[in-house]
């Protein structure tokens, strides 16, 4: 068990990858007992198969591996373009709202633009236009003005 201060950027101590927030989720039950700490929030380090978690809110983090099956799922099928070496390119939706994502080649999906939420009080403007945004690469492609040209984009 080794306990880290992880810094305000979360960057992982051991390779300086960033880590990869995930929140807690549902009481589950391993080996017949009840196991809380599934709904603690995670902080994942996907390099060096291991995550972060709180220790009592006193903003020191102990360190676990990762399981397998979590270690196998995350690796990316295919290599990733540099976000750099993507040009504008026109992207269609097909009937399932779906294209294949430029960068990692697996299925992106269209998100249709909506209205303004308000989240904590503030304005929340990320889907007011149209985009595709690519569940396993985290990539999200917004249209340029008003053509069929979209352009890799930050969040």
């Amino acid at each position: 068990m080794s306990v880290t201060k992880l810094k305000s950027v979360y960057l992982c101590p051991k390779c300086g990858g960033i880590l990869r927030y995930e929140e807690g989720g549902a009481v589950s039950v391993r080996e017949g007992r009840v196991d809380m700490s599934t709904t603690l929030p995670k902080y994942i380090c996907d390099n060096c198969g291991i995550y972060y978690q709180e220790l009592l809110r006193s903003g020191f983090f102990d360190e676990f591996p990762l399981p397998r099956e979590e270690r196998e799922e995350k690796k990316p099928q295919h290599k990733l373009l540099r976000t750099g070496d993507i040009e504008p390119m026109e992207l269609h939706k097909d009937a399932n709202g779906q294209c294949v994502c430029p960068r990692c080649g697996e299925l992106m999906d269209f998100v249709e633009g909506q209205p303004v939420h308000i989240v904590d009080g503030k304005p929340d403007m990320e889907n007011v236009k149209d985009h595709f945004r690519c569940p396993h690469c985290d990539s999200v492609y917004r249209r340029i003005a008003t053509t069929d040209y979209f352009q890799w984009s930050e969040k």
